[in-house]
């Protein structure tokens, strides 16, 4: 499946990704490949990268944040500020913690924080929850202008259409399996909202629970003239 201008998005399973932009430059967003059912790679395997990109602290979003960060020496770990201010006091380097309405550019790319509608935490090995902040999703805009509108975990609410209306994204990554995040039913609204016509579904399939899929998808949104659906099997690259 293509997408404009060079650009490629690899499915490392459930809400991990691998971004390449057309300068060549890789972007990996929410690292959980240990015990992640669906993985199909290791953080051995991905090497460098130049932005890790962390939505919120749950651990099947930040699961192997530290050892991508340690072998992967990126110019910026971008976060929410509460969880870059825990990994940081735990010694990660390059943190940027920032907070929603906020922009960070990195290798060349911008990364705008906006709005998710989740929960964020992080449970120690003692069973200690450990706030991390609100959960957030991001505008990352690449060298050529092309926006990507990574929704992190979220269920749809009506500022979607304000996002959509300050960036135009030209690709939306919307969480699809229901349960913990949107289900199909209401991820068609996001793209009505969003006014986006390209979409990628994620955090789908992992688990029984997240029964949502990119036909059913298809399916609650074929009111909206043009759009383009793309759906992949872990490691799968939509390139």
């Amino acid at each position: 499946m293509a997408l404009d201008n060079g650009v490629e998005l690899t499915w490392l399973g459930h809400a991990t990704w691998l971004l390449k932009s057309p300068g060549g430059k890789r972007v990996l967003i929410d690292p959980w490949l240990t015990g992640n059912p669906k993985a199909t790679t290791t953080v051995d395997e991905i090497g460098s990268v130049d932005v890790i990109l962390v939505t919120h602290g749950h651990s099947d979003h930040i699961g192997d944040l530290a050892s991508a960060a340690e072998k992967g020496q990126p110019e910026a770990v971008i976060a929410m500020i509460e969880l870059g201010d825990y990994f940081e006091a735990k010694g990660m380097q390059n943190v940027i913690g920032m907070n929603k309405g906020g922009t960070y550019e990195a290798a060349g790319i911008r990364f705008t924080m906006v709005n998710a509608e989740h929960s964020s935490s992080f449970i120690e090995d003692d069973g200690t929850i450990v706030y991390m902040g609100e959960p957030a999703g991001y505008i990352v805009t690449l060298e050529n202008g092309y926006r990507i509108y990574i929704a992190g975990d979220t269920s749809v609410f009506g500022d979607m259409a304000l996002i959509g209306r300050l960036y135009k994204p030209d690709l939306a990554v919307l969480p699809i399996g229901g349960f913990f995040t949107m289900d199909p039913f209401q991820a068609a609204e996001a793209v009505r909202l969003l006014g986006v016509k390209t979409v990628v579904g994620t955090h789908w399939g992992t688990f029984p629970a997240l029964t949502g899929t990119p036909d059913q998808l298809r399916q609650e949104a074929a009111d909206v003239d043009g759009l383009e659906v793309i759906g992949v099997e872990p490691g799968g690259t939509v390139s």
